[in-house]
């Protein structure tokens, strides 16, 4: 397995596609103009706590408050708050908290006019950047991640990631860690810290109390609301969280982030710096070079095409995403309808877990997958859903298929759902739109390998544009088909038809209809 990262910066943004053998699996967006990324830590002002809701409204800068439940404050918020106020008049210059008294753990069944008031400072993280017309959600439980642990200030928690299925690797990493734990901060054992010595653990969390140093030394001269640490760049965050030993390759077309992400990979895996490309060709874009261009054209509408035909429609209601799956019209080998069932449900289903990442869709989603009358059948899916799924990174829960072939999914979503328009406008009509027509290649294709099988020769009408596209080049698409299926596909140019019309044609010349 391949792993890719192809970062292109623009302007204003910089784009960044993961690729798994050559697929692409997730794709995000850091726009100059977002000061609201997960993890930042601010300064800010309660305005105003609302017993009704238990929770307070927070200004932190937005244009909407930002919104702070009871449950989000932590335990130890008034050792928090005390520490904000002392560091703020600077009256407490060691940050380490090895000789911080703290104070009584707030009742976690508490009301929140009980422990904070309007106006008063306290520090904030964004655990979900904003969303359509909402501000962001925040915690006062502040966390420092690292590539190995992540650091809690105000806790004593020593906790291991559950992904770590060894008790006793568990051991090891749960007793390294407390022999080098500073007091008054707690620390949680990421899933790529298995197998790690303490020298590697020792070097991370350094870095992290290095970076609450920072971050508290700003506070006395802080304006609030303001940010006082910011999350890493996303290049950065993004190496940290999913780079692991299958990547074979970073590519990157600005010269400024490329050395960025040099050094960062110098820190954390220094073996892999090498991996790591400056893209410097100005003939093709980054995007048009790996392929990315054409895979999000067909990859983020309303249909998504698979393999042997089948096809997936994914619709957005304001309560939940439903997907339904469907075989499309196509002959198959298979011997009986059920084997079919499951060859097509098994294709959809890794499709749906690339399509829940690539979009980040949140909230529920229902899979609506081919009826099976089998349950043996409905437990392979299931557990092969299952699989495809446990690469992602957003907690999520999968319940069993229900007897009318639907999985529910919930998944969490911490940004703003990746949402991209991939249709344009008609050039035969100037007030309607069209599908890409790159997506109507990859359908035709389709089409190509489903009618091959059934018939001898067949014959393509289409537009022009669309004939030329098909037969220039070496290897032409057309070369590829007559490789693969040993039968040529005669085309035929047709100045009648609108820009995406096509028809194929039997031996006899009658049309062949779905």
């Amino acid at each position: 397995m391949n792993k890719e990262l192809i970062i292109r910066s623009g302007s204003d943004a910089v784009d960044f596609a993961l690729l798994k053998d050559g697929k692409l699996i997730e794709l995000h967006k850091e726009e100059e103009k977002s000061n609201f990324q997960v993890g930042d830590i601010f300064i800010a002002k309660i305005r105003k706590p609302v017993a009704g809701l238990n929770a307070a409204f927070v200004n932190v800068g937005f244009e909407k408050d930002a919104f702070l439940h009871y449950h989000d404050l932590g335990p130890n918020l008034t050792s928090q708050l005390k520490f904000i106020k002392l560091v703020s008049a600077g009256k407490l210059k060691d940050f380490s908290l090895k000789s911080f008294p703290f104070e009584k753990e707030i009742d976690k069944d508490g009301v929140i006019t009980d422990v904070i008031s309007a106006n008063q400072s306290i520090l904030v993280q964004v655990v979900k950047e904003p969303i359509s017309t909402k501000g962001p959600r925040i915690s006062s439980e502040l966390s420092l991640a690292g590539r190995f642990i992540v650091l809690v200030p105000f806790s004593d928690r020593v906790s291991i990631s559950q992904k770590i299925e060894s008790k006793e690797e568990k051991d090891r990493l749960k007793r390294l860690v407390q022999s080098i734990r500073p007091k008054g901060f707690g620390v949680i054992v990421r899933t790529v810290a298995e197998g790690k010595k303490v020298a590697e653990l020792d070097k991370d969390l350094q870095n992290l109390l290095s970076r609450w140093t920072a971050m508290c030394k700003k506070l006395p001269t802080a304006h609030h609301p303001s940010k006082v640490l910011g999350e890493l760049n996303r290049a950065s965050s993004i190496l940290r969280d999913v780079f692991n030993d299958t990547f074979t390759g970073i590519h990157i077309d600005d010269e400024e982030l490329y050395n960025e992400t040099k050094d960062y990979l110098q820190e954390i895996a220094p073996s892999k710096q090498s991996i790591v490309k400056f893209y410097q060709s100005k003939d093709t874009p980054i995007f048009e070079k790996y392929n990315i261009e054409r895979q999000i054209k067909t990859s983020f509408g309303k249909t998504v095409s698979m393999s042997k035909g089948a096809y997936l429609i994914i619709e957005h209601t304001e309560a939940l995403h439903v997907i339904d799956v469907n075989s499309g019209n196509r002959s198959n080998k298979a011997s009986n309808q059920e084997d079919t069932a499951l060859e097509v449900n098994l294709i959809a289903a890794a499709e749906v877990a690339r399509q829940l990442r690539l979009r980040d869709m949140g909230g529920i989603i229902v899979v609506d997958f081919i009826d099976m009358s089998n349950p043996e059948n409905r437990k392979v899916l299931f557990d092969f859903l299952r699989e495809e799924m446990s690469d992602d990174k957003a907690k999520h829960k999968i319940l069993p298929p229900s007897k009318f072939g639907l999985i529910q999914i919930t998944r969490q979503r911490v940004r703003p759902e990746v949402n991209i328009k991939t249709r344009e406008e008609d050039p035969n009509n100037e007030h309607g739109e069209i599908d890409a027509p790159i997506s109507i290649v990859d359908k035709i294709t389709s089409d190509v390998e489903r009618l091959l099988k059934a018939h001898k020769k067949i014959v393509l009408n289409a537009h022009p544009f669309v004939a030329a596209y098909l037969t220039k080049g070496f290897p032409s698409l057309r070369s590829k088909w007559f490789f693969e299926h040993k039968k040529w596909v005669k085309i035929i140019p047709r100045d009648a038809y609108t820009f995406l019309e096509y028809h194929f044609y039997d031996k006899n010349g009658n049309e062949i209809k779905d």
